[in-house]
């Protein structure tokens, strides 16, 4: 996978995908990450990127002219295959796991672009822009935080950063539910200890204990999430489901939940 940023802040994005286990991917070779400063592609010796927009209003327009050269630059110069260019935007579709998932497997190459002021000229993302992304409602002073959350989920999970992909796979959102509750030694801490089953070395306990945990947390933390998820593939899966709801069946959270199941 190869993710090449455009940004008027280069040093700022490259310094943090350069770092721990993404920049030690990029030194083996497993992917690629380029930030590239759209100043450089301005025609002017001031090197502006930006002016008052039409129709007037409050601040200012990234202008579609140096945007388009620095994107050009990037397609002409890039020669992996299935390519697709992200504008950064609160406009733009709201990112999951799933989307994640859904680039690493479509694309061999992305373009994210970081705007900044009130915006971008809407002719660029017409020409050039393939979708936009969003990282949640609300508005950031500028696309480079979105541009390095998209990077850094799309790129973790590309074959060899991770050292296997349990590392992704059994986490949260991968499988519709929250990951469960971590812990690490000492086995007591300030009166908080371990719970037991962990200390057992019973590997399949142990396992029924971190899903039914998964549940729990996703029930009461992300109801949303827990209403669609799929209980009913495995009679583990429903047995566990059922205590659940056992354990939860006097709390007002799980009111709106779907009908109990255990066929």
């Amino acid at each position: 996978m190869q993710i090449d940023i455009m940004t008027l802040f280069p040093e700022t994005v490259g310094d943090m995908m350069n770092e721990s286990i993404l920049g030690r991917a990029q030194e083996r070779g497993y992917i690629r990450i380029e930030a590239h400063q759209i100043r450089d592609y301005t025609l002017n010796k001031q090197k502006q990127v930006d002016d008052y927009p039409y129709g007037g209003g409050r601040g200012a327009i990234m202008q579609a002219d140096p945007l388009y050269r620095c994107w050009a630059h990037i397609r002409e110069s890039c020669a992996v295959g299935r390519s697709r260019t992200i504008y950064l935007s609160p406009c733009g579709e709201t990112f999951t796991q799933a989307k994640a998932r859904q680039l690493l497997a479509d694309y061999d190459h992305l373009i994210l672009v970081c705007g900044h002021y009130e915006g971008v000229d809407e002719r660029f993302l017409e020409e050039c822009v393939d979708e936009e992304i969003s990282l949640g409602d609300f508005v950031l002073t500028g696309g480079e935080l979105p541009a390095m959350a998209v990077a850094d989920a799309v790129c973790r999970m590309a074959p060899g950063v991770l050292p296997e992909a349990a590392c992704y796979e059994e986490e949260s959102h991968w499988n519709g539910l929250l990951e469960h509750p971590h812990y690490s030694r000492p086995e007591e801490w300030h009166g908080r200890r371990v719970p037991e089953v962990l200390l057992s070395g019973h590997h399949e306990n142990v396992a029924r204990w971190r899903k039914k945990q998964s549940m729990l947390r996703t029930l009461r933390r992300r109801p949303d999430m827990f209403r669609e998820a799929d209980f009913q593939g495995t009679k583990q899966d429903r047995k566990l489901l059922a205590e659940v709801y056992e354990e939860l069946r006097r709390d007002p959270s799980t009111a709106g939940l779907p009908p109990q199941s255990t066929d």
